[in-house]
Order: structure tokens, then sequence, then C-alpha cells
């Protein structure tokens, strides 16, 4: 071998071994990193405890919620089948938040510091399902162990719980239990005694799984953890199959039917029957457990059969829009004023929002003892969306046509089944939305219109927004008139929403109450009195050290004239005169039918500034200005489509907000990054691909291929088929050679979430790398499209602030070539 020869074979190797360093540097696993104390103790911090409370008003729960579980329980056995993801351990599900402790306080009684803890609870509380009694003197709740789920019911008198009875929950499939009227027993979901260990999956395949279609249209989004073999379906059936019971609170239980894939048990208003729901084969590895098919039957509590209403098949082909439904009859339910009714929907037009159709819904009624035929009660114009009932003259039916943007509110009369229109609005139109009625419980402990005797009810509106912003109230509904009078809205320098109302008849609600540095609690508030409200509860501030964060909400105008807003977060103390601010923009873009609606104002300047871990707030303690949830609408009015111009928009509204933090002097123009979660990482990548506005970006957990994911997406009906190049100009993954600045892609390895696998980021890093983009790919494991862990979300963290302090804030770090001196020049 020659001299030149050997140099030039030494000059490849010592290449070959530069590469594989730069490469498995590249891609070396990281051990979890900590962000800055700053960060981390926003996901440290305690969490705030929810609160539910009593129809009569007179007894508040308060739920202690548990922290960040850690990435030990995350990584726990889990199943993943039929659309659901399981723990075979415990028969439950295996990423549930779960409360880890009970208070009880007297409402109107004692200060706020007057809560009892409820004694009795287990060792290690991992409670859900929490329910009141019909009646309100217990609480019932679900306690999940390493092996099992077991029953408790809390005494509110005695603020002692204890476990009723030793049957195992299976909460697979959901809610696992439900109160029975007489508030002396449940109706339960147990594993069936003597079930004997799972079969051990055998890892030899029978045979290959296969499809077929002959002919059928099936149009089906992109669903994740379906079955995929005769094994899967094996392990479904072993692990959601359930015996109902009636369970007393003596420990005494009673057999109804026989064991199933149980998907709901619900006793009758009147506690007479149950309304159960079973799925049976054939299963299908093309939908979720949802569209299984379902028998639909009624029983004696007793637990005999009365009757079969419905035997459904599989649902596989119901058309992938918001204006979709399956055929035959659907979403059976109990009437909550009647002793024991069923009511159901069928659809007129098959489901399909392209048939057209003068009625789409029908809805019939059944009453016990179950025997005569069915009638029809309703017939709705648009996509029925269910019964707000009262009593026997009075419900309120809502229908919906997403298409259009339409909701109709009418006035039922369940008596001579007449309706008229009360509310006949676009949903889009947050200005003109009415709020939700009162309810009260009646003799069932069900939910019903709470009617005053003026034949008047109170509507409590928790947004209230305005074109001051949102200002939530409360007023007073006349069923008679449909005239609405508003009792009180929420003023400055206070945000106060109304929560549940008290008492009717004497105007008294709660609301939590909460200013920029005060956080929420509660409040009694008289309507009619003019005296300040009292407090219930003081919960502490959940993180002191950040009071002082400067935060505006800003209005400003697209190119177009929309009209356009977002909160603006600065650092505490921070003074103009010190210069502009590195910025960070954060947003998740939002289909319109109107630029009137897509320009109404939301959010408030008096809101407490939850300067939570998951979006870009957080950044404010590093130093940088946060234009947070700054509006991206895509309008299409008309007969235009909003995704036909989704970029051009989409551009527009992310300059409209940089311009305007520039035009107030605290955004520096050439230091500008932007990120966002789901579709906000969709808008992220595309933002980058076609604007020069962003330094550096970071996605989270997107979809970047449309072709992917061709029957729709979001909220685009169209095919790929029949929109192609709606679906190439929008996929950050057909542009990838197009990459403007870099961009860090953080993923949940196990992400559930229809359309976002993580395929979708696998993909479209590689695309960016072969194309010499700045990129870095992150897949956090066992997370999916939220994360929850500890350790996840602290990396999650670091990732950030490193991308960000290096491409955004110090902007020295390497940019391609051909990208140098075009950064932070608009488009």
């Amino acid at each position: 071998m020659t001299l030149q020869q050997l140099t030039a074979r030494s000059s490849f190797l010592l290449s070959l071994v530069s590469l594989l360093t730069v490469s498995g540097r590249a891609q070396n696993a990281t051990a979890y990193q900590t962000p800055p104390k700053p960060l981390a103790d926003l996901v440290t911090a305690p969490p705030t405890p929810g609160v539910s409370v009593t129809g009569k008003g007179d007894v508040m729960l308060i739920l202690e919620q548990a922290s960040a579980p850690t990435i030990a329980e995350l990584a726990q056995p889990e199943l993943k089948l039929a659309g659901l993801r399981m723990n075979p351990a415990n028969n439950g599900p295996s990423r549930a938040r779960y409360i880890t402790g009970l208070k009880l306080k007297r409402i109107g009684r004692g200060g706020p510091s007057d809560e009892i803890p409820v004694s009795g609870l287990p060792a290690t509380p991992l409670i859900s399902h929490v329910q009141w009694s019909p009646d309100e003197t217990k609480v019932a709740f679900a306690n999940s162990t390493d092996s099992r789920i077991d029953l408790y019911v809390a005494d509110v008198a005695t603020a002692t719980a204890r476990q009723v009875g030793t049957l195992a929950l299976n909460a697979v499939l959901g809610t696992p239990f439900h109160w029975v009227s007489d508030s002396k027993s449940l109706i339960v979901k147990a594993i069936p005694t003597g079930r004997q260990p799972a079969a051990e999956v055998s890892r030899v395949p029978t045979g290959p799984a296969s499809q077929e279609n002959l002919g059928r249209k099936s149009q089906a989004p992109t669903y994740q953890d379906l079955l995929k073999s005769p094994s899967d379906e094996r392990q479904f059936t072993y692990y959601a199959t359930a015996q109902v019971m009636r369970l007393g609170l003596d420990g005494q239980a009673t057999a109804i039917g026989q064991p199933g894939v149980i998907t709901s048990a619900d006793p009758s208003p009147d506690g007479k029957y149950v309304l159960l729901q079973t799925v049976h084969t054939p299963f299908s590895y093309v939908v979720p457990v949802y569209r299984f098919p379902t028998r639909t039957d009624v029983y004696a509590i007793a637990g005999t059969l009365t009757r079969t209403l419905n035997d459904g098949p599989l649902q596989d082909n119901v058309p992938y829009s918001p204006d979709g439904a399956p055929t035959g009859p659907r979403d059976f339910a109990w009437r909550a004023d009647a002793p024991a009714s069923v009511y159901y929907t069928i659809a007129q037009d098959n489901g399909d929002p392209k048939v057209k159709a003068d009625i789409r819904d029908k809805v019939f009624m059944t009453e016990a003892p179950f025997q005569a035929a069915p009638k029809e009660i309703y017939s709705a114009a648009y996509r029925f969306e269910g019964f707000e009932w009262g009593n026997e003259t009075v419900a309120l039916a809502t229908e919906q046509w997403w298409q259009t943007r339409k909701t109709v509110t009418r006035i039922f009369n369940p008596r001579t089944m007449q309706a008229t229109v009360l509310f006949d609005r676009s949903f889009e139109d947050r200005y003109t939305n009415p709020g939700q009625p009162d309810t009260r419980h009646n003799q069932y402990g069900r939910e019903v219109l709470n009617i005053l005797p003026n034949n008047e009810i109170l509507m409590l509106n928790a947004v209230g927004s305005s074109p001051q912003g949102d200002r939530p109230f409360v007023s007073l509904l006349n069923l008679g008139t449909g005239k609405t009078r508003e009792l009180w809205r929420s003023a400055a320098p206070f945000f106060e929403r109304p929560i549940t109302v008290l008492d009717a008849s004497r105007q008294v609600i709660l609301t939590t109450r909460e200013t920029p540095d005060e956080n929420p609690n509660y409040y009694v508030r008289n309507l009619k009195a003019r005296i300040a409200p009292v407090a219930v509860t003081n919960f502490p501030h959940p993180y002191p050290q950040l009071k002082g964060v400067q935060k505006q909400q800003l209005r400003y105008k697209r190119a177009d004239g929309v009209d356009l807003t977002a909160t603006l977060y600065l650092p505490p103390n921070y003074k103009k005169e010190q210069g502009p601010l590195p910025t960070f923009l954060w947003a998740y873009p939002a289909e319109f039918k109107s630029k009137d609606a897509a320009g109404q104002v939301s959010g408030s300047p008096f809101q407490f500034n939850r300067i939570s871990y998951w979006g870009a707030a957080a950044f404010v303690t590093m130093g940088y200005a946060i234009l947070d949830n700054a509006s991206i609408p895509i309008v299409g009015e008309g007969d235009k489509e909003p995704n036909d111009t989704y970029v051009e928009q989409l551009v527009a509204s992310a300059k409209a907000a940089v311009d305007e933090g520039v035009r107030l002097g605290v955004v520096d123009s050439s230091r500008v990054g932007v990120g966002g979660h789901s579709y906000g990482a969709f808008m992220t990548a595309n933002l980058l691909t076609h604007s020069k506005l962003f330094r550096g970006g970071i996605a989270r957990s997107g979809a970047y291929n449309r072709t992917l994911t061709p029957f729709g997406f979001q909220n685009e009906q169209r095919t790929y088929w029949q929109a192609p190049e709606v679906y190439n100009k929008m996929s950050p993954f057909m542009n990838a050679d197009k990459m403007k600045s870099p961009l860090l892609l953080i993923h949940g390895e196990a992400d559930n979430n229809t359309g976002t696998f993580p395929i979708q980021s696998e993909r479209y890093y590689n695309a960016l790398k072969g194309f010499g983009a700045t990129t870095k790919l992150v897949f956090l494991p066992y997370e999916s499209h939220g994360y929850t862990a500890k350790e996840s979300l602290l990396h999650m963290l670091w990732e950030m602030n490193g991308w960000l302090d290096t491409y955004v804030k110090n902007p020295k770090a390497v940019v391609p070539a051909n990208q140098a001196g075009k950064l932070g020049s608009g488009k």
C-alpha cells in the first residue's frame, strides 16, 4: 500500500471515528436533568385543593390533590387495549391522578380554617370517583392499591370513612359505582368472584392478524392503542369483564345479570331498575371500545332481566366530523325527573352530515315496565345534544351543528311534547353565551332545573366574555318571556366567578375570587345584599416567590383588521427603561367561521398570575417577556374553509403579536422564540417554516405530516383526497427544506392522542436533519400526550430553558449558513 493510500485510509478512518462520535453524542440517552430552581419550584409546588359542595350548599368537601407522580410510578405495568390504558395489577386506569386527602367544611360556620379531616382513610390514600349520596349525608369513593380497588364511604356527620364490603372494583371502563336513590346501597362493577389468574400471553402467534374490507366505506381517524390480535382480544375481555352487583352499606351484595364487558351500570332515579350496557364481539381492530357492538338492557334491581332495549352493531364507519353520528339508537339515559324512563336518540340522516335532512335526530322514550313500544318525544333540526330536565312540563333541549357553528336551546314541555326556541346563536359568539342554568337535587338525588315559583331560573356564566374582557356574571332568566336580567357581574379589581348556587330564592351563591397576586379562594356572596363576600377557604399562594410578576392584557389588530388578544407577562421589577427583553410566544390556533367571533376579547387582567410549568408563563422567571395565549384565529367565512389560508393567517397573527410587543417597547424583535403543545406544536413548526419572525422554537407532541391523518384533523373536515394542496401546504414535514430556525421537538413516547403518534416527531426530525436544520428530538419515556411524571416535567423545563437560552436569549448559536442574517425581519 502506498503512502498516499495509507494517508487516504487513515483520513477516512479518522473521519469515520469523528462521525460516529458526533452521531453517538447526538443520540446518547440523557439522564433526567433539573432546570434552574425558579422553574423547578413550579413543578414541586403543592397543588391547590379542589372542592365539591352539596346541593343544599351547607357542606364543602375539600379534595387534597396528589403531586406529580414519579417516573417509577409511571413505569408500572400497563396494558394498551381497545383504545384504553389499564393497570393489569388492580383493574383500574394506569394513568390516574389521585386525591390524597379529604376534609369537610361547614359553609357559614366558623372561618376558613375550620376544616375537619376525614378519618378512617387508608394509610396511603389514592382516592378517585368521589360521589355524594343522593341525600348528601355520605360520600362514596374508590381507593386504589397495588393489587385492587376498594369502595369506601365517609359519613358526613362524623367525618369518618370506612371500607364497604370486600368486593374488588373494576374501573377499567370508567366509573365503577353509582349510588341508588335510597342512599343505603350502590350499584358497583366488581371483579367476578373466583376469577382465575390471567392466562400467560404466548409470544408465539397462531397465525397472521388480518383485516378485510369488502367495498364498505369506513373512514376512521388514526386511533392509538387498538386491538391487534386474538391474544389482545382475550386480554381485553379478561381485564374488562365485570359483574354488576347491588352492594348495601352493610356489605351484603346481590348479583345483577351475568358477568360481561360492562361499560356502564346506572340505577334508575327511583332505584327499581338498572340500565346496563355491555360490549360484545365482534371486536374491532380499527376503532376503540366505545364503537364496539353494544347491548343495552334494563334489569330489575333484584337482578332479573326486564327487557333488552337495543343490540347495536359495530360502529366503524361513523363520519369523521363533529356533526357525524352512529346509525341506530344511541346515548341511552334515564330521564332525571321521572321514576324510570329511558330516552335515546336515532339519527335520521344515517349519521352523515353530508346527507340533506330537515330533521337530523329524533328522540324516543320508553317507560317502566318497558313493555310498550317507545314513543317519539322530540325532533331536532340539528344534532341533538341532550336534555336538562326540570319537571313534568319544563325541560331544556339543546341542538348543535358544527359546520355552521349553530347552537339552539328550546324550552320543551315533556307532557305536550311541544318545544319553543329560547336561544338561537352561534357557539363561536362568546359574548352572547347566556351561561348555565342553576340546578337542584330532586327527590331521587338527580340534578334537575331549579325553577323558581315565578317561572324564573338563575343562569351562571363562569367566563362572562365581553368587549371589556372576561367578566363572569349571574342573571335571572324568565322562562315565559325568554328575557334575562343581570343580577351581578364581576368587577375590578377582582376576577370573581360563580361556582354554584347555595340558595336560589335568597340569591346566595358560592364564588371564587382572585387578583393577579391573590390566588383563587372560595367566598359566599349574597346578590341581594350589598355586603362584602365572606371567605370560606384560605388556600395559600402556590408560589409566593413569584408575587410581583407583571401582567397586561393586550389588544391589537391583524393586518386584515381582525382583532387579536394576548396576555403579556413581564418579570417582577422590570421597567421599560431597561430595554426590550428576549421574548417567548405561546399559542394554540383556533378555527372560526366569523371574523367578528374570531376577534372577540378573551381573558382578564384581574385573574391570578397562574405561572404553570406547562406553558410559556414559567419562563418569565428566566427573564423573558411572555406573549401567552396569543390569539391565532384561522377564519373562513361563508363558503370558504379556514385552512385554505392557514399559513397566511398564522404568520399574520404571530407577526401582529410580536409587533405589538415591539410597539410597547418590551419585546426585542431579534430575540423572539415561539412554542406550543399539540396543535400549538404544529403551529410552531409552520411558523418557523414559513416566516423569519423567530430565532427558535419548541414544539411538543405535535403532528407534522398531515398525510398520516388523511380523513381529517383538528377541525378540518375534508379528506386528503379532497384537498391535497391544503394538507401538503399545512404539513411542516412536506416543507422541511424550508425550515428557517432551530427547532426543539419533545414528545411522549407513549402518546395515545388521535393523530399525534410519536412517529410524527421521529419522521419530522429525520427530515429536518436530512436538510441540515438545527434541531433536537427528545422522547420522554412512558409519557402520553400530556406529561405527568415529576422527572419528565423537570427535564422538559430543562430542555426548553436550554434551547431558549442558546438560540433566543443569547443568539450566538450555530444557525445554518444559508439562514444567517435573515432572522427577525418579518416574513
